[in-house]
């Protein structure tokens, strides 16, 4: 899967990873009220007009963020190794890509946090559309008798609200996607 950027120069890149290195670390360390361009061009040791002309501003910045990690994902579903690829059984893959998205969650917990703030990313229809999609593909297959689409996104409803950063400040990530697990595994569970 592509994201349709032309390739860039090796300076570019460089800087460009440095900053989203650096926002990443200011997110672990300080969490979403950290992002700030000052903040981020001093860790990222390149100038403000840098991340300006980059990402134009803190939302594009989040939002190159946001979509670096959907898109990661979203390569992984389509052409990694099962069971998140292609070729296992789709209760194995429905577990896997909820495992997959739940830690995609707690490790960008802080990245969503700050991400509230702004306007949507101009590709959110996409993203949710991919993750709906597959999620109801696999429900279908593994669970013909559950309303698929509904009960798929009561599923990922379940990862993105607030108990997410609640539990992952709280130290909480392996309780978090052990209950995810479970809920995930019930839902799979033919009565």
């Amino acid at each position: 899967m592509t994201d349709g950027r032309p390739k860039e120069r090796a300076d570019a890149a460089r800087n460009r990873r440095a900053i989203l290195d650096a926002t990443t670390a200011l997110l672990a360390e300080h969490g979403a009220e950290a992002i700030t361009m000052d903040r981020v061009a001093a860790a990222a040791g390149v100038g403000k007009g840098t991340i300006f002309h980059r990402f134009g501003n803190r939302a594009g910045l989040l939002h190159e963020m946001v979509a670096e990690s959907a898109l990661t994902l979203m390569d992984a579903i389509t052409d990694g190794p099962p069971p998140l690829g292609p070729g296992a059984p789709a209760d194995a893959r429905l577990l896997a890509y909820f495992d997959a998205m739940t830690r995609l969650v707690i490790e960008n917990s802080e990245l969503m946090v700050a991400y509230r703030t702004v306007p949507p990313h101009p590709r959110t229809g996409e993203f949710h559309a991919f993750w709906d999609k597959h999620i109801t593909a696999l429900l279908r297959e593994a669970r013909p008798d559950l309303d698929a689409e509904v009960v798929g996104r009561l599923l990922l409803s379940s990862i993105g609200g607030e108990l997410v950063p609640t539990m992952v400040r709280a130290g909480e990530t392996e309780r978090l996607l052990a209950a995810v697990r479970e809920l995930v595994e019930s839902v799979l569970r033919t009565p």
